[in-house]
């Protein structure tokens, strides 16, 4: 029977192995040949086995944070109805949107100009305009600085949310969350280092996509935690199983995997496998605990919100984040708005903009705000960035009288924590809000600010795949001067 040898294979075999120890050693850079750690950083003390791509490892610089909890409102969240006022739109109400161009929009129906139906106030000592939905957010405006000239590149939902989690409309590249562990790896070994809990009304839109590792090794893709009082799914052994069973059984099974990676130690899905099979058990000490909001006072989950059926969802998403933060894991990534229902589940605000945005903004309003007051509280908030976004704005033209198309020539965003300067709005739209007009700010740039506050230069963090080094911001991106000098 003939067989035939893989590439790498070859490489192993022929020179007397000398191709493949460079080729081990290569992987070892990549750090997907590292060397086992023994300890626990956390409340638990379980230890760590066998290869793991996830020691730390040191910035480029000196950092500003340590971890990121990134806050996506799905569906689309209208800049003009929340953090960026247009009086110009009350005042030419009803006229059509004249002398930008041509008008494009996702589902037609292009009405005229439409007036936000909420309030701004000024709000803090920096006097920084929030709308009236956000009452408990605003109490945090001179901590928060907002991005009002934020653009993308595509009015598709799927497309969009791909631009803002892996910094291409494609799907197949890493997300933002696999970058940073590729590049920082994480302070906790028994939990993962990239941590995504989406809505419990379902995921977003573009799927897992969303928190894949892309053409990098599979262990550095997102981990996916239920925002349940069970959040991840089989993680207990069966009752008749005891823990020393469980470890002799690891044992075996890691030593028949051994000889599979001695064989194709460059194969990812092995690698990734080992590796979670060594994490799984790890996190069956740790996770439990780490993710148990039970254990917190009542006072600080009322803080978050979980007294109130309307804000106990992503109240119980926003504090597991800070749980998990507070033990090392290094990029959490939040949904809020699932694909139960499109229009009524998320921010996708065409059938009616002030019931959707009203419905949606009292879910997070509270967990959001009870957020930063209590990392703020825990002195977590300096060496935590938190980032608030959608993955587009909305049209300041009516869809139907009522509703706001989609619209990713402009958007809002904001940063808190991180030292970041707070009290300030940066770049700006137009007077309707339809474009980025004063300091455009790309999702590159935004990118490119996220990983310089955790201390990486954004065209040093390469990957090489097809015989190129890869970026998470491609050849594009500048981080934000206001951002990263304040």
């Amino acid at each position: 029977m003939k067989s035939f040898w893989s590439r790498r294979d070859f490489l192993f075999q022929s020179g007397g192995g000398v191709s493949g120890v460079a080729l081990a050693w290569l992987l070892d850079q990549q750090g997907m040949l590292a060397a086992d750690r023994a300890g626990a950083s956390g409340a638990c003390d379980a230890k760590a086995f066998g290869p793991t791509p996830f020691l730390a490892k040191k910035p480029h610089f000196a950092p500003r944070a340590t971890s990121v909890i990134s806050l996506f409102m799905s569906g689309g969240v209208s800049h003009v109805d929340t953090f960026d006022p247009k009086p110009a739109l009350r005042q030419y109400s009803g006229q059509p949107l004249t002398g930008k161009g041509e008008v494009v929009v996702r589902q037609g129906n292009p009405g005229p100009l439409m007036p936000s139906p909420f309030s701004f106030r000024k709000y803090g000592q920096s006097g920084l305009d929030v709308s009236e939905i956000f009452p408990s957010i605003a109490q945090h405006a001179d901590e928060m600085a907002v991005l009002r000239s934020v653009y993308g590149s595509s009015n598709d939902h799927v497309q969009a949310h791909y631009l803002i989690a892996t910094g291409t409309v494609r799907m197949g590249f890493p997300s933002v969350g696999s970058w940073v562990t590729y590049g920082l790896g994480t302070e906790n070994q028994n939990l993962p280092a990239f941590v995504v809990i989406y809505d419990a009304r379902g995921g977003p839109f573009g799927g897992p996509a969303n928190w894949s590792a892309g053409f990098m090794p599979a262990a550095y893709q997102g981990t996916v935690f239920r925002a349940s009082e069970n959040p991840i799914i089989d993680l207990k052994p069966p009752a008749y199983v005891t823990p020393d069973e469980q470890r002799a059984r690891l044992d075996l099974l890691g030593r028949l995997n051994a000889i599979d990676f001695e064989k194709h130690p460059s194969s990812s899905e092995l690698a990734a496998r080992i590796s979670s099979y060594e994490l799984a058990y790890r996190m069956q000490g740790c996770a439990p605990e780490a993710v148990d909001v039970n254990r917190e006072s009542e006072a600080t989950r009322k803080l978050y919100g979980l007294d109130q059926k309307t804000t106990e969802p992503f109240g119980r998403q926003c504090l597991m984040a800070r749980r998990l933060v507070e033990r090392g894991v290094r990029f959490v990534q939040l949904y809020h708005g699932g694909l139960g229902n499109q229009n009524t589940d998320t921010w996708d605000a065409h059938d009616d903009v002030k019931k959707n945005h009203t419905t949606h903004a009292a879910e997070v309003d509270r967990p959001i705000a009870g957020l930063l007051t209590d990392l703020k509280a825990r002195g977590l908030l300096d060496s935590t960035l938190v980032v608030w976004h959608g993955e587009f704005g909305r049209m300041p033209i009516s869809q139907r009288g009522v509703g706001r198309d989609h619209n990713p020539g402009a958007m809002s965003m904001w940063m808190a924590g991180a030292k970041v300067k707070g009290g300030q709005a940066i770049g700006a739209s137009d007077e309707f809000g339809y474009k980025a007009e004063q300091q455009p700010i790309s999702i590159h740039d935004l990118h490119a600010t996220v990983l310089h506050l955790l201390g990486m230069d954004h065209t040093k963090l390469t990957y090489l795949y097809n015989g190129r080094n890869m970026r998470l911001t491609d050849v594009y991106g500048d981080p934000i001067p206001q951002i990263v000098s304040s």
